[in-house]
């Protein structure tokens, strides 16, 4: 299992990275874990757009969901004729909310190329991928996703604030990709984002074996963040950058 950084940029993109977003690749297969601002076009340096097999969307806030209205675009009018439809789980009225987004009436929507799948908390076969969705903390519905392929596994946060859902999600995961928006030193809403000692706390309660920091906010200094999660993780732990290729476990 390969994970590629398309995205870790948090709340809009940055200088360096788009909005997040994430490639996952197993047997030949192509997943994307959210799709935020500007991601469609830093895809195109790691992959063929039209080789992604399935979409994830972690919530529908624009900075994971908004370039699926450019991704639409991409695979409905291109001039070799529309592309297959593809998978593109989401939370309940994911259809309707990139519609609405683009300007479209809801039916068709985007619906001639993409399967617009509700998500709720289970288990679920993605491609090649067996997928467990827990919800979790943020002001809507939101999702965490743990990828297990090969006896391998990738946990993907999402948004959240404190979260036992979470914790109980990467219990004993390879790689933690946790989101650390906000700075323990600094006030912050309750229940919208985690500090980095607050990722570093899950992942160390999960047993997590690489903490992967992301949703690494622009006016952040991402220095303090890692030093946060330091203080509170022992285990391997990096910065999420665009570009980085990770072989999982």
């Amino acid at each position: 299992m390969r994970l590629t950084i398309i995205g870790s940029s948090g709340s809009f993109p940055g200088p360096d990275s788009p909005a997040s977003c994430y490639l996952v690749e197993a047997a030949g297969y192509r997943l994307l874990l959210d799709m935020g601002n500007g991601s469609l076009g830093a895809l195109q340096r790691h992959a063929d757009i039209y080789s992604v097999d399935a979409v994830y969307l972690s919530h529908l806030h624009a900075d994971h969901c908004f370039d699926l209205c450019s991704y639409w675009v991409a695979r409905m009018f291109h001039p070799g004729g529309t592309k297959r439809r593809i998978p593109v789980y989401g939370p309940a009225g994911v259809a309707d909310r990139v519609a609405e987004a683009y300007g479209l009436e809801t039916d068709p929507g985007m619906t001639e190329v993409f399967d617009f799948r509700e998500l709720s908390e289970g288990i679920l076969d993605i491609g090649p991928f067996s997928a467990r969705i827990a919800e979790v903390n943020h002001p809507v519905e939101a999702y965490g996703i743990r990828l297990e392929h090969g006896g391998r596994t990738l946990t993907y946060s999402g948004d959240t604030g404190v979260c036992d859902a979470l914790v109980g999600l990467a219990e004993d995961t390879d790689l933690f990709l946790c989101e650390s928006a906000f700075h323990d030193h600094l006030e912050h809403p309750k229940d919208m984002h985690l500090t980095g000692s607050e990722a570093g706390d899950h992942a160390t309660r999960a047993r997590a074996r690489h903490l992967l920091l992301t949703h690494l906010v622009p006016w952040n200094d991402d220095e303090v963040t890692l030093g946060e999660a330091r203080s509170t993780y022992g285990g391997p732990i990096d910065l999420a950058r665009s570009g980085q290729v990770y072989e999982v476990g």
